[in-house]
């Protein structure tokens, strides 16, 4: 049943490249449309997943690509993975750049070289004048740091997920970035991210599912997906105060002016 037949909702960061789903995806996006849900980001995570990335952005106009290498598969990484990366931007001209970052929850032998190649797909972001969709999990003052050496990210961008500390939500803004919050703050007990979407600033907050990941409160089903996004909106129209319709009109026109750059 449509949450709101009058509100649109963009998930500004889902895998439905994710081989758990990528053979149910029609379905999938036919359920999200039937809950207003209008538009997703489709973030890769490693060089074998760019093609089917790409391959549904053509297939799906709804669906903005973005290419990357998460932290959790710098291992995995050719060593022609950069003119890789170059060559999916120049072919899908509306692509992102992303799922890149930190994790510090992952070895500690691993953080030099997340950092490097994190970097590395920063300039290369810079270079193409694209935006960025970050990952960053108990890494955010290490994420402070490399964006006070970089500066604004002139061609924005969000952080994915958001579970850092409200104290920092003005720092990351500075920098041109948004922050999105998943069906993580569905779950009541998660005061501090709650806490954050509660004091982001409006025209920098967006919503997401990480489908076909971290599933809703109380969800009986086996897997996340991209309908679940109107969840967190209504949770977010809770925390806030405001109307789902506000919700709804400002995270779709947030996510709209970062991923396919719309001014209006």
């Amino acid at each position: 049943m449509n949450t709101n037949s009058l509100s649109c909702f963009f998930d500004a960061h889902c895998h439905l490249q994710d081989l758990r789903i990528f053979n149910n995806v029609e379905k999938i996006i036919c359920r999200a449309k039937e809950n207003g849900v209008v538009g997703f980001c489709c973030c890769g995570s490693t060089e074998k997943d760019w093609n089917d990335v790409k391959q549904l952005s053509y297939s799906y106009k709804e669906i903005i690509p973005s290419f990357g290498i998460h932290p959790w598969y710098i291992k995995e990484k050719s060593d022609t993975w950069e003119e890789k990366l170059i060559k999916y931007l120049k072919e899908v001209n509306n692509a992102g750049v992303g799922e890149i970052g930190l994790d510090h929850k992952l070895d500690k032998s691993t953080f030099s070289e997340q950092e490097i190649i994190f970097k590395k797909q920063l300039d290369i972001a810079f270079e193409y004048k694209r935006p960025v969709t970050i990952h960053c999990r108990n890494a955010f003052g290490s994420l402070l740091e490399i964006l006070k050496f970089y500066g604004k990210i002139s061609y924005g961008g969000i952080i994915h997920s958001y579970s850092g500390p409200p104290d920092l939500i003005k720092k990351f803004e500075d920098f041109g970035l948004a922050l999105s919050f998943s069906c993580s703050i569905t779950f009541p007990q998660n005061k501090r991210s709650r806490l954050s979407a509660s004091q982001v600033s409006i025209n920098n907050l967006c919503i997401e599912t990480d489908s076909p990941d971290i599933k809703p409160y109380e969800c009986k089903e086996d897997l996340n997906e991209p309908k679940n996004v109107t969840l967190v909106a209504k949770t977010i129209s809770s925390i806030r105060n405001i109307s789902l319709a506000e919700v709804a009109e400002y995270t779709y026109k947030n996510a709209k002016r970062i991923f396919l750059k719309d001014k209006s």
